[in-house]
């Protein structure tokens, strides 16, 4: 087997967290903070220091608004974001197809 594959996973994107957050997002121009927390069934603080790290690496954009006099968060994927997503998946994908042809 070839471990190439493994050295290159995005530990930013790789934690379990992040990669269900990468991946809801992918799914979806944008999607609010509340909506993402119910669906990756997440605490608020916990979904907010993986919002921040994937902000940090610029995967991730953050809009705050107001709707109806409320607070509004919401998220999307930036380019970068979007394409280290599916370089990670291309990869996940390289390391099950090893698996298989051994």
């Amino acid at each position: 087997m070839n471990p190439e594959p493994f050295l290159q996973l995005d530990r930013v994107i790789h934690e379990k967290g992040r990669l269900a957050l990468m991946a809801a997002l992918a799914a979806t121009p944008e999607l609010a903070f509340t909506e993402l927390r119910d669906l990756l069934q997440m605490t608020d603080g916990n979904l907010t220091t993986h919002i921040r790290t994937l902000q940090e690496a610029g995967y991730v954009a953050v809009t705050k608004a107001y709707r109806d006099n409320r607070p509004l968060t919401t998220c999307s994927l930036t380019r970068n974001g979007r394409a280290a997503f599916t370089a990670h998946i291309a990869l996940l994908a390289e390391i099950v197809a090893q698996t298989q042809r051994s």
